[in-house]
């Protein structure tokens, strides 16, 4: 203990002078660590209120549930039923024209689309063959025309011979063999007349025959119409020994066209004559030619497999747009029904995805009953509920089709028929929402 009056120590006035700064300096630092916890706390805090905004911000605002199927009103209108098909256009009446004789075409009066009336001469061929066996049937013809007289002139002088025979036998002072000879010359006489005129009758034919060839010179069209095809030019020689060579084809009236359409044999019980039709070219789009069916034809034609039967449809075509040669569309219209009720076919072939599990696996089901004949199946929409849809089978009548939709005679309510399910509904994995 230092007295009152004592100085004290150095040592010991440094010890006192120390502990008051410690205590300053560890209160300063608490109060600094105080500090920084109160801070993160505070970050942490306003982290996770901002978090939380975000997360009730996009509760809030998520759109609902996407639709797990895609549905189309029961619809009312026209069903037209068509079979289509393509063919080729042709005139109505086509004639080839031909040549019968060979030779040498010397000239030709026609060429492509020209018209010709019924006689016209199309052609003709060197005639000079012809002509010279026509002097020579001629010829032969007054040859065997003098043999017929030389054959009377025989039979004349037998026929005295026989007379005179005849006469002395029957006065006894000629034998009878003279009258048999008198009788064999005059027979053999009325045979060689009889020969005569056959041959002369053989001549005449042959005769016509040179006349008709030399006539089968001069081609000549049989029907009026125009020409569409030409295959020969002068200086040509024409071969006909074993077939006509087709020279010209005239068609006869090319503002009534046919269209020559191969019918499948799926569609061909539609078919009928009379029913209308629609036939468009690519030379004129956009353009349509009215006509219809004329003819279904029993042959059948089979290519690869695959049986058509040919159907011709016959078009007016008064501005001689459509030519013979082209490739037609043509669209029949086998029936029609008129302001009737009708459902998309797509709705009639939809069928739902079976049910799965947690895992993915198909849960079984039980069977739909069979269809009947001309009824089908399809789904109608009870509950429209974002994730919550029910759907529900029913059976109807159906009718005709277009294709697209199919006309039905069955009552039905007002409701939304399911054409197809989402990919959820098909049971692809869903993600989820991203709220970054």
């Amino acid at each position: 203990m230092v007295d009152a009056g004592q100085t004290p120590p150095s040592g010991a006035l440094e010890t006192a002078s120390r502990e008051p700064r410690e205590s300053a300096l560890e209160g300063e630092l608490a109060r600094v660590e105080s500090g920084r916890w109160r801070r993160r706390v505070g970050v942490v805090v306003a982290v996770a209120s901002v978090i939380g905004a975000l997360v009730a911000y996009r509760t809030k605002t998520r759109p609902p549930p996407p639709a797990r199927y895609v549905s189309a009103p029961i619809g009312h209108g026209d069903v037209i039923e068509t079979v289509q098909s393509t063919g080729q256009v042709k005139p109505t009446t086509e004639v080839q024209v031909g040549a019968q004789v060979s030779g040498r075409i010397t000239k030709v009066y026609v060429d492509y689309n020209s018209r010709v009336a019924r006689g016209d001469v199309l052609a003709e061929i060197d005639p000079t063959l012809f002509g010279a066996q026509l002097d020579s049937t001629r010829a032969q013809i007054a040859a065997a025309e003098a043999n017929v007289k030389r054959a009377e002139a025989t039979v004349l002088a037998a026929k005295l011979r026989l007379d005179r025979a005849q006469k002395a036998a029957r006065e006894g002072i000629g034998p009878m063999a003279e009258v048999d000879a008198a009788q064999g010359g005059y027979d053999v006489g009325l045979a060689d007349i009889v020969a005569a005129k056959a041959a002369v009758d053989q001549l005449q034919a042959q005769l016509r025959s040179s006349n008709t060839n030399l006539a089968y010179t001069r081609i000549i069209s049989p029907i009026d119409g125009m020409v569409i095809s030409r295959s020969i030019d002068p200086g040509q020689t024409v071969a006909a020994s074993f077939q006509a060579p087709v020279l010209f084809v005239i068609a006869e009236d090319l503002r009534k066209m046919r269209v020559l359409a191969d019918i499948d044999e799926a569609d061909v019980g539609k078919l009928k004559e009379g029913i209308p039709s629609d036939i468009s070219v690519d030379a004129f789009p956009g353009e349509t030619f009215h006509g219809k069916v004329a003819q279904v034809r029993y042959s059948a034609t089979n290519v690869s497999g695959v049986v058509t039967y040919a159907a011709v449809i016959e078009v007016d075509n008064p501005d001689v747009k459509l030519r013979p040669g082209m490739t037609a569309t043509v669209t029949i219209h086998t029936s029609e029904a008129r302001g009737v009720t009708t459902v998309p076919n797509s709705a009639l072939r939809f069928r739902p995805s079976p049910p799965v599990d947690k895992d993915g696996k198909k849960l079984p089901q039980d069977p739909l009953p069979a269809l009947a004949p001309h009824t089908g199946r399809i789904y109608a929409l009870t509950s429209e509920k974002p994730g919550g849809e029910t759907i529900e089978p029913r059976v109807i009548d159906l009718g005709i089709t277009d294709g697209v939709n199919t006309a039905t005679t069955s009552s039905l309510g007002d409701f939304k028929l399911v054409t197809d399910e989402t990919d959820e509904a098909a049971g692809k994995k869903n993600k989820g929402p991203r709220f970054f």
